[in-house]
């Protein structure tokens, strides 16, 4: 699941009949069908059972994750029993406090046989989530957890904090997430921009996001989802420097060793790790079919 391109992931609420028909057209990464905070108590049924109907089509090309309820609820545990019959990619906790939910989820997605690649994905969305990301991030990996996603909305009323347009007050929380994500090998992924008709402050957003070294960022709305996309590929600048980097190593005089000069630049081998990375992502986009 590191691997796979998250630059778009779309939440569909599953109680809404016609996003789940349109979704399986889009060009996102990944969605994530929501059983949680978009389907009213009443209506949590319906909406389980309207998207085991809708995930027997497999229509949809990218991810598919299910957003499920909490675990330690009925409509949790069925959540997570529907997901794992629908095979989907990764099945999303939500508001992950400790690691003892993931857990006993991988445990029971272990009692119900789901295969290895059934990941779990951890929403850090709490006071407590934060300051526990790390510990979560070492023990969840030792299970199935393969991605952090923020909840900012969730983080905000629960601190009462009112961050200014570039989340200046919750940056340090932020870094703190990505932090406790990379040093264990995780992905990560931004929170949504609520305002999905302000442009201007959505790519802004998405280049700070990719700056502090997100993977991509979680959308509410489908116009979201290309400048995303644009926003978390490598630019054409970028893959024209991996290339050169890749070309040069590659020359016989350059066998061996670790460190190479190209136009006055001291380039060591961990560039060229890097540059691998990028043109392994540049390959991605292209046979995902939505290059930017």
């Amino acid at each position: 699941m590191t691997e796979a391109l998250l630059r778009s992931l779309l939440f569909v609420p599953a109680a809404n009949p016609r996003a789940l028909e349109k979704s399986d057209g889009l060009l996102a990464d990944g969605l994530i069908y929501d059983l949680e905070d978009s389907v009213a108590p009443e209506a949590k049924d319906d909406a389980r059972e309207a998207l085991r109907e809708h995930l027997a089509g497999r229509g949809f090309k990218g991810l598919r994750i299910v957003r499920i309820n909490p675990l330690d609820t009925s409509e949790g545990a069925e959540d997570l029993l529907m997901a794992r019959g629908a095979g989907v990619d990764a099945v999303l906790l939500p508001k992950v406090e400790d690691e003892d939910v993931l857990r006993d989820a991988a445990r029971a997605l272990d009692e119900m046989d789901a295969p290895a690649k059934l990941r779990l994905w951890a929403m850090i969305e709490t006071p407590r989530g934060i300051a526990r990301a790390e510990k979560i991030a070492r023990k969840g990996v030792r299970g199935r957890l393969s991605a952090f996603v923020v909840g900012p909305n969730d983080i905000r009323l629960a601190t009462n904090l009112r961050p200014d347009a570039e989340r200046t007050e919750l940056l340090p929380w932020l870094m703190q997430i990505v932090l406790a994500a990379k040093a264990n090998g995780l992905s990560v992924l931004d929170g949504v921009y609520a305002d999905f008709r302000d442009i201007e402050g959505f790519v802004g957003e998405c280049a700070a996001g990719r700056r502090m070294g997100f993977d991509g960022k979680t959308l509410i709305h489908p116009r979201q989802i290309d400048m995303a996309n644009a926003a978390f590929a490598p630019s054409p600048a970028e893959i024209a420097e991996a290339e050169a980097i890749v070309a040069a190593f590659a020359r016989p005089q350059n066998a061996g060793r670790g460190v190479i000069q190209i136009d006055g630049r001291m380039i060591e081998r961990l560039h060229l790790t890097e540059a691998r990375r990028v043109l392994a992502m540049r390959d991605a986009i292209a046979a995902r079919g939505t290059a930017t």
